[in-house]
């Protein structure tokens, strides 16, 4: 009998080795399959631009170069640009997911009568919208328009947000609520005291959506805002700089335009180059913040998830 354990523990043991080891391969070739196209772009973004035309470049520029950077930042705009873009991710990202929550705690709670109602109308907001034109009216109506709070207001609150949260706040023992309510605590000390700080985590989630989705937002910009330049973001102003230089490559006189002169030398642009450029340039910010969300990010999102 000992001998038949001793064997089912070294069995055991090389299954576990054999499990191990197949699955750090995995994610070895995940990891690298992930960041690949990352490195490379990178690569572009430093590489000459008429020496990525000739194909080849992996994960180093093989002609170095900054150029590209100078080229994208040329635009006195940028930098105003960037200050808005910002503005309207911590602001929008702020007041978005404090609203959210705010939401979300309200038709967690039993005792709200129109819990199931109300739900039911955010969610049909879901599946229907007015479209583009009716927006552009109501916003215009609003005085909207030709202002900042464009971009916070119309997308103040996310329904998709409130049910996340709110699927994580329908899993909190409703017992510390009823001991806040004996000792006399009303519906905003209960919600400040004792719901967000358990929903830390999935605020923490939410965040991270609702400041990526800001910072990448230019649509709102090109219809509401294209003809202000001072409400400009940084994402218009580099799809702006994308498209001129794609319609001067497209030309016949894709070298003048995109030649300049620096120091004697001569260096171009090609809208590949500058697409590159401008990847890291917008990526770069949220990266920067990820990491410090990453550890509230899975658990946020899957306590909610399981809960709902």
């Amino acid at each position: 009998m000992n001998i038949l354990k001793k064997f089912a523990g070294k069995r055991r043991g090389a299954d576990d080795l054999i499990f191990d080891t197949i699955n750090v391969v995995i994610m070895l070739i995940l990891l690298i399959v992930m960041l690949y196209p990352m490195l490379n772009t990178v690569a572009i973004s430093f590489n000459t631009a008429t020496d990525t035309i000739r194909g080849g470049i992996r994960l180093w520029p093989r002609d170095f170069t900054t150029y590209n950077y100078q080229h994208v930042f040329d635009n006195a705009q940028i930098l105003q640009a960037g200050v808005i873009s910002i503005l309207r991710t911590v602001i929008g990202t702020v007041t978005g997911v404090f609203a959210s929550a705010c939401v979300a705690y309200t038709i967690s709670r039993p005792h709200f009568i129109l819990r199931r109602f109300t739900t039911l109308a955010f969610v049909l907001t879901m599946y229907m919208n007015a479209g583009l034109i009716p927006n552009y009216l109501l916003h215009r109506e609003l005085d909207l328009i030709g202002t900042f709070w464009i971009y916070i207001l119309p997308t103040l609150i996310g329904v998709f947000n409130v049910i996340v949260i709110r699927s994580f706040m329908d899993g909190l023992p409703e017992s510390l609520f009823e001991s806040a309510r004996m000792d006399g605590a009303g519906e905003f000390v209960q919600f400040f005291k004792i719901a967000l700080p358990l929903a830390i985590p999935v605020i923490a989630t939410v965040s991270l959506f609702v400041a990526v989705g800001q910072w990448n937002q230019w649509f709102d910009v090109f219809i509401y805002n294209s003809s202000i330049p001072e409400l400009s973001t940084l994402q218009y102003e580099l799809m702006k700089v994308l498209s001129n230089s794609n319609a001067a490559f497209s030309s016949g006189n894709a070298a003048s335009a995109f030649a300049a002169s620096m120091g004697g030398m001569v260096e171009t642009v090609t809208p590949q180059a500058i697409r590159a450029a401008m990847t890291v340039v917008v990526s770069v910010p949220i990266i920067c913040v990820y990491p410090f969300l990453q550890k509230y990010f899975v658990k946020g999102l899957t306590i909610g998830g399981v809960k709902g």
